[in-house]
């Protein structure tokens, strides 16, 4: 999945209209149009492909059209929404190790790991979303796609986890 395909994904489970959207944005510390929202939010041609860099094979889909959400976009959008969900929260002197999302690294981890801030989510209710779906995910599997890149049972997290966990939300918060 692109970055945009997951915006959009994350938008319809959880109900977010296009000043929310803009709002998350700004509160991510990045400042965006309900215009340029709405422009980022076309599904892709392809979807299935991580688009961070600027010119890449097929990227002739209407310059003008559609804004491509960068990792570092998507990013600012995660943490936007924790906010969002949970509020302003204050700043400790020591800040601890942010997760930054290099430029041709997967954020589908990153994406569980904030969505799981965001929304306030146990293990077993992670596990219940992916069940919902058809997939079975064991709590140690879980803690594994959760874990720093870089740790020893660091497990990266597919399309088809990311997509089937984004479906299960959208069956939890949409009904």
């Amino acid at each position: 999945m692109d970055n945009n395909d997951i915006l959009v994904r994350i938008r319809y489970a959880l109900n977010l209209r296009d000043t929310e959207m803009v709002e998350i944005f700004k509160f991510g510390g990045l400042e965006l149009t309900e215009d340029m929202v709405k422009k980022m939010l076309i599904k892709s041609m392809n979807p299935y492909r991580h688009n961070d860099t600027a010119e890449d094979q097929g990227d002739v889909e209407s310059k003008e059209e559609r804004i491509r959400c960068k990792n570092s976009m998507l990013e600012s959008f995660l943490n936007g929404l924790i906010t969002y969900k949970r509020g302003k929260q204050d700043e400790k002197p020591e800040s601890s190790e942010s997760t930054v999302l290099k430029n041709n690294e997967n954020p589908n981890n990153i994406l569980l790991k904030k969505l799981k801030i965001a929304l306030s989510l146990t293990s077993e209710e992670m596990i219940d979303i992916f069940a919902e779906t058809g997939i079975i995910v064991t709590k140690g599997e879980l803690g594994a796609l959760l874990r720093r890149e870089g740790h020893k049972n660091y497990k990266e997290c597919g399309d088809k986890y990311a997509r089937n966990f984004l479906k299960g939300l959208t069956k939890k918060y949409r009904g």
